[in-house]
Order: C-alpha cells, then sequence, then structure tokens
C-alpha cells in the first residue's frame, strides 16, 4: 500500500541545505545502482514493464521547487518505482531508516533528467519512506510513479565449490564407546561363564 503525503518548505530554507542541486543547473544526474539482477526493460512507453512486474499503484502529484512530497510504502517484497516527470524535473529519493528521506538522507536514489527508477529490495523494512524532490530549476514539477511488484526468482546463492581431485576429504570419526548398559551386561555375562567354569574345576 502506498499513501501519499505532502512536505512543503519554503525554498530559500530547503536550498540552504547542504547537498541541495544548484538552482541554476537545468538538472543533474545520479543513481544509486541497482542489483545485479535488476533490469530496467527497453521499452518505447513508459507503461510498458515485464511479465514479471505486477502493477500495484499508479500515483500522480505535484511538487514545488526545493520541496517534497513524501510517500509511504507497506507492500512486501521486491517492488519497483518508475517515475517520469510530467512537467519540470522531480527525482526520487527512498529510505528504510526515516519516512522522510531527503538529498543528504537517502538510501537509494534516482535523480536524473529524464525518467527515474529504484529498485527496492526485499530486506528493506517496512514501511519504506519515499520522497519526491522537486528541481529548483523548476517553480513546479508534475510526476507520475508507478509501483510494480516484482515477481521475478530470488537470485540463488553459488554453490560451495567442490574439494580438489586428491585432497584429503573430512576425517573420519572415532568409533563411539559402548553405551554403560551394554559394558554391564558384557561383564554379567563374562562373571557367569567364569563361576560356571570354577563350578566344574572345583
Amino acid at each position: 500500500m502506498v499513501t501519499n503525503r505532502r512536505r512543503s518548505a519554503p525554498p530559500p530554507r530547503r536550498l540552504a541545505r547542504a547537498g541541495a542541486p544548484p538552482r541554476d543547473a537545468p538538472c543533474f544526474r545520479h543513481v544509486t545502482p541497482a542489483p545485479p539482477d535488476f533490469r530496467l526493460p527497453r521499452r518505447s512507453r513508459p507503461d510498458e514493464a515485464p511479465a514479471e512486474w505486477a502493477l500495484l499503484h499508479v500515483v500522480q502529484g505535484r511538487v514545488g521547487a526545493g520541496n517534497y512530497s513524501y510517500l509511504r510504502l507497506s507492500h512486501e517484497g521486491r517492488v519497483v518505482l518508475r517515475m517520469r516527470s510530467l512537467r519540470g524535473d522531480a527525482d526520487l529519493y527512498v529510505s528504510d531508516s526515516t519516512l522522510h528521506p531527503s538529498f543528504d538522507d537517502y538510501a537509494l536514489q534516482s535523480a536524473t533528467c529524464g525518467p527515474d527508477a529504484v529498485a527496492i529490495p526485499g530486506h528493506f523494512r517496512r514501511p519504506v519512506g519515499i520522497g519526491v524532490y522537486g528541481h529548483p530549476s523548476h517553480q513546479e514539477s508534475e510526476f507520475e510513479m508507478r509501483v510494480y511488484h516484482d515477481r521475478s526468482p530470488e537470485p540463488h546463492a553459488p554453490a560451495a565449490p567442490a574439494p580438489p581431485a586428491g585432497a584429503p576429504g573430512p576425517p573420519a570419526r572415532a568409533p563411539e564407546e559402548a553405551a554403560p548398559e551394554e559394558e554391564s551386561v558384557l561383564w554379567a555375562v563374562l562373571i557367569g561363564l567364569l563361576k560356571l567354569v570354577l563350578e566344574i574345576l572345583f
């Protein structure tokens, strides 16, 4: 489930924070590396996705320059966020430690001049905070975000390498000692035989 929360603040206050993109820059490019098994489809239409992706939500909104619009993701499993700016330039920040991620407090991000995409791993703690940031080069940015559940199988862990030929195998286990009950029975039989031999001889 994705819930929308809008949070605004005066642009000068946002731009004074460390790490904010300059207002005169038309756009900047920075994308958090995706997992090795994650691949964005090479499609011409933004609403097309692989068969393994199930569409959960479509969120549309607006955000002012230097401000944030916040979303909250509760859906479990691997989730893919694909966002495109319908007008202006909106950037994407994600965190599993805060519900209000920003350009200086995030776990994943996608801040490009075009479409943005983030793959949220299944092990991220829920709810996941999603922040949509309005780039200061535009007075207002309008965005559309599509939320997908990635149902592709999880990558398997590599198998342990086989030992080289001729290598000694694991040490042989020492033979287990006889149980106390078995020892007592054995002694009783031996003592009985000894008594029988003594009676025959004497």
